[in-house]
């Protein structure tokens, strides 16, 4: 039930607090939506027009374009749970993410960030 709050939150709500999260640590705008594009596929221009659609988070990741392969890379906890044991896909992505702007937050290369 609770998975189901999260995929129904506004992504035009969502999305700019991963933003802000970042911006606070010193990194840009640019990266967030850089390493979201890694993630997702979808263009960095596709997801500031998403930003002001009426999409859900839940539709963001479920019509995602070419979720990267290597995502499966991304490692370690995010909210006490490990990214990598979370049974249900989407909210699996949704995590994935979050761990993304984690790590882009604490400073780490954007080199590593996207498991070049």
């Amino acid at each position: 039930m609770e998975n189901e709050k999260v995929f129904a939150m506004p992504f035009a709500k969502v999305y700019p607090l991963l933003i802000a999260k970042a911006e606070r640590k010193g990194r840009t705008r640019a990266e967030v939506l850089e390493v979201t594009a890694w993630l997702t596929g979808y263009s960095p221009a596709q997801i500031e027009e998403l930003m002001g659609s009426d999409i859900s988070y839940g539709d963001f990741f479920r019509h995602a374009p070419a979720l990267h392969p290597n995502r499966r890379l991304i490692k370690g906890s995010i909210c006490g749970i490990k990214v990598e044991l979370i049974e249900d896909p989407r909210m699996q992505e949704i995590r994935y993410l979050d761990k993304l702007v984690d790590e882009l937050a604490k400073g780490k290369a954007m080199e590593k960030i996207l498991r070049k």
